[in-house]
């Protein structure tokens, strides 16, 4: 009996419907598997709904049907280079500053449910909250205590944004790292800075010549009383005259048998 012969058309749509179910085969077969890096958590979808979260490793999921988001826990750090502010005495700044924040492992699920991307997150939590608070904080210091006080104004600023910002975030720290104000007013506090110096400096001179002149009239006077002991050592004379210049005049009420007059020896 005769083979059936086969036509060139049917060859190669025998060959195409093979080729294809291989495709489809190598197609099922990698999209059953996924991974998800170290310092990430997937979001498990099926159909759109999410149905649980994936640890880092490789994962199973349900080809054509499942999903994988992948929402970064590592720490990340956000900069808001042109900040504008005024203190509480009118002094307009520009405020350099960063916040630091990561999303907790438990909470990436929410992440996507409100916001489906860290950026988007980071977009309406923490870029809308933080010019307000650091405007509001920076209001309620002088310009200048704003910078004797970097540390409480850091800090107070911190806490205003992590009470602001409601979310699945978690902010680990706020940097202020830098404070510009006008010229005219940083040249106003050079000058003032410079006044202070020099009023410090005059105090510093004035205190050191009444120590110098102190020092030359107790010197002088340690030199007059050691001349004086000298010129007493030498002259005898001179002793019974210092002390007739220190006697009143009067003679003592009372006297001992065979005493003298005072001042005047009578063995000479």
């Amino acid at each position: 009996m005769a083979t059936p012969f086969k036509t060139p058309s049917a060859l190669s749509l025998a060959k195409l419907i093979t080729l294809l179910i291989i495709l489809a085969v190598v197609v099922i077969a990698y999209g059953s598997w996924f991974t998800v890096d170290q310092g990430e958590r997937g979001v498990h979808l099926r159909n759109g709904r999410i149905v649980g979260t994936a640890a880092p490793g490789m994962g199973f999921k349900v080809p054509l049907m499942d999903k994988i988001v992948k929402i970064s826990t590592q720490t990340h750090t956000v900069s808001y280079e042109r900040l504008q502010a005024y203190s509480r005495d009118q002094q307009p700044a520009t405020i350099r500053a960063s916040v630091t924040f990561r999303v907790p492992e438990d909470k990436v699920a929410e992440v996507y449910a409100n916001f489906k991307s860290l950026d988007l997150m980071v977009n309406r939590l923490v870029d809308r909250a933080v010019p307000t608070q650091v405007e509001n904080i920076f209001g309620q210091y002088t310009a200048i205590s704003a910078v004797q006080e970097r540390v409480k104004f850091v800090l107070d600023v911190t806490n205003a944004i992590k009470e602001a910002v409601q979310g699945p975030i978690e902010i680990s720290s706020v940097q202020i790292e830098n404070i510009d104000f006008s010229s005219a007013y940083e040249k106003s506090v050079e000058d003032r800075m410079r006044a202070e110096v020099e009023v410090q400096t005059q105090k510093q001179n004035l205190e050191k010549e009444r120590v110098s002149a102190q020092i030359a009239v107790t010197k002088a006077q340690a030199d007059a009383i050691k001349s004086r002991a000298e010129a007493l050592a030498q002259n005898k004379d001179l002793i019974e005259l210092t002390k007739a210049e220190k006697w009143n005049g009067e003679l003592p009420s009372t006297m001992l048998p065979n005493s003298t007059l005072p001042f005047f020896d009578t063995k000479k």
